[in-house]
């Protein structure tokens, strides 16, 4: 097994690109903790919806990973249900390594107990109902684009992988786990093989996968990438280029806020003023920022228009 110096042991959120060496054979290994630990902190969520929030985390940390852009990527839930008891889910993670989520659900009267009775992620996207997977592509510059991703099951690792496989071709494995502390992942790809690649090594794929099956949640959330690729991979030649440290990161602002009450409007700003005994919160669901605006301030907002 070929390595180079890695220095994630410094940080616990990165991500980890690997090869096999010689082959169309690439993957990525995904931890989060401080980001992961700060997106959970923001809301009472059910433990099984922590779950599933950090592997939409560590989904969109490792997707983007086989994009060459500079931009986002989410991946999101939304459900058609009005009854549905996961409203909606969101996790993105940016080029440079910013990550964050956030999710509605309801869990007044029976459903908070139902909540609490649930066992892990998959218990948490089925509250979803009838609802849609989709991610979400949005390059700094050029078109936006969003693809939706067939729900084959309440697996979103299996889902993922899936639609990698039926919308870009490429045969993909993804294992996505989370602890207490940790959410992490890993992703295997076929890339387009040569017929020389195809010969020289016929079993390549079913034997990587074979091997990554074996693979267990504890072990990607606990253990370091060199760690997991050696155990995986030690009679393969993986090359190990350096991590990417990833890190939690909002992008709300002052000037949004301001923008989303000249959305409102004057009137029914000043409004929302006086019901609230003189100041107009905005909070930040994602990071827990408050923006505060006095009628004066609201006032200001519209003599500048």
């Amino acid at each position: 097994m070929t390595t180079t110096t890695q220095d994630y042991q410094a940080s616990s959120d990165y991500r980890q690109r690997f090869f096999i060496e010689n082959s169309a054979v690439r993957g990525d290994i995904v931890q989060l903790d401080k980001a992961y630990q700060t997106v959970i902190a923001q809301k009472n969520y059910p433990a099984a919806l922590k779950a599933l929030l950090g592997e939409m985390l560590v989904s969109a940390s490792l997707l983007i990973s086989t994009l060459k852009i500079d931009g986002k990527l989410s991946v999101q839930l939304q459900s058609t249900d009005e009854k549905a008891r996961l409203t909606w889910a969101m996790a993105e993670c940016d080029h440079t390594g910013a990550v964050r989520a956030l999710a509605g659900f309801d869990d007044t009267g029976d459903n908070a107990s139902l909540w609490r009775s649930l066992d892990g992620s998959d218990e948490a996207f089925a509250q979803l109902g009838a609802g849609v997977l989709f991610i979400s592509i949005h390059p700094d510059k050029g078109e936006a684009y969003q693809g939706i991703v067939e729900r084959i099951s309440d697996s979103l690792a299996e889902c993922l992988a899936h639609y990698q496989k039926q919308s870009a071709q490429i045969p993909t494995l993804i294992k996505l786990a989370t602890s207490d502390t940790t959410a992490a992942g890993v992703l295997v790809q076929l890339l387009p093989q040569t017929q020389a690649d195809k010969e020289a090594d016929p079993d390549l794929w079913n034997r990587l996968t074979a091997l990554t099956d074996t693979l267990k949640p504890e072990e990607i959330t606990d253990l370091p990438a060199a760690e997991i690729l050696y155990r995986l991979y030690h009679e393969e030649q993986v090359v190990l280029p350096e991590a990417t440290l990833l890190h939690f990161a909002c992008t709300c602002s002052v000037q949004k806020s301001e923008g989303a009450i000249i959305q409102l409007g004057l009137d029914e700003a000043k409004q929302v003023v006086a019901a609230h005994d003189g100041v107009l919160v905005l909070d930040c669901g994602f990071c827990g920022q408050q923006y505060r605006f006095d009628e004066a301030a609201v006032e200001r907002l519209f003599a500048d228009e």
